[in-house]
């Protein structure tokens, strides 16, 4: 599934289910519905951009590095796969965290799931 966020003063951003739950249960919000106000925006771009620190300091997760190994046989080769190219989290949020940005400067909120 995908989860698309909606601000009055940017474009959407649309990202995989999974990937936006991550960003979300930092946040204790509901992936499903939810909205992030004019007032919580501050709190949530310095819990993002810190979460986005603290993953460039570290290598690939547990998660994606299983995901790697599942595409790759016992001697370590693609067995026919694309070359592995991970997504890092910082990657993945940066246009969200952008598009909260623009919404705390015009004094507004970000929605999904409506």
């Amino acid at each position: 599934m995908l989860v698309t966020f909606k601000s009055k003063v940017s474009a959407e951003v649309t990202m995989f289910e999974h990937d936006a739950k991550l960003i979300l249960d930092l946040l204790h919000k509901n992936v499903k519905i939810g909205v992030i106000t004019a007032q919580e925006g501050p709190a949530v771009i310095a819990m993002l951009e810190a979460e986005t620190s603290e993953s460039r300091a570290h290598s690939a997760s547990d998660s994606v590095q299983r995901d790697i190994a599942a595409h790759h046989n016992k001697a370590g080769d693609a067995s026919g796969h694309e070359p592995v190219q991970t997504v890092n989290f910082a990657s993945r949020i940066h246009p969200l965290l952008e598009m909260l940005r623009e919404a705390h400067k015009r004094n507004n909120e970000v929605l999904w799931g409506v």
